[in-house]
């Protein structure tokens, strides 16, 4: 069983800068894709980025040239660093994980963790 820590969200003015991590943790097998998710109130939830083992990137159109994914294998830490940051990305943001046993993979998601942009 993965479980994921999420943490580095909070409140900040249009233009500022979060950076979120989350790092997994119990798991035995490959951790292979590593992503993030929002969900805005009223909204569902939509890929932000994603980062595979060899550091292939996809991120959503909206925060391309603003956000940058990034992982540590080692840790089994991925990153998102945001900037320019508007008040429309404002959402919880939800770390997942793919758990590689083989063919098949398992998804574990973190607890979220809140950014708001206002000024």
């Amino acid at each position: 069983q993965v479980q994921l820590v999420e943490s580095g969200g909070g409140l900040v003015q249009p233009g500022g800068s979060l950076r979120l991590s989350c790092t997994a943790s119990g798991s035995s097998f490959v951790i292979a894709a590593m992503g993030w998710y929002r969900q805005a109130p009223g909204k569902q939830r939509e890929l932000v980025a994603t980062i595979a083992t060899g550091g292939s990137i996809n991120y959503v159109d909206s925060v391309k040239g603003r956000f940058t994914i990034s992982r540590d294998n080692i840790k089994n830490t991925v990153y998102l660093q945001m900037g320019s940051l508007k008040p429309e990305d404002t959402a919880v943001y939800y770390c997942n994980v793919q758990e590689s046993r083989g063919s098949i993979k398992y998804y574990y998601w973190g607890q979220g963790t809140q950014v708001t942009v206002s000024s």
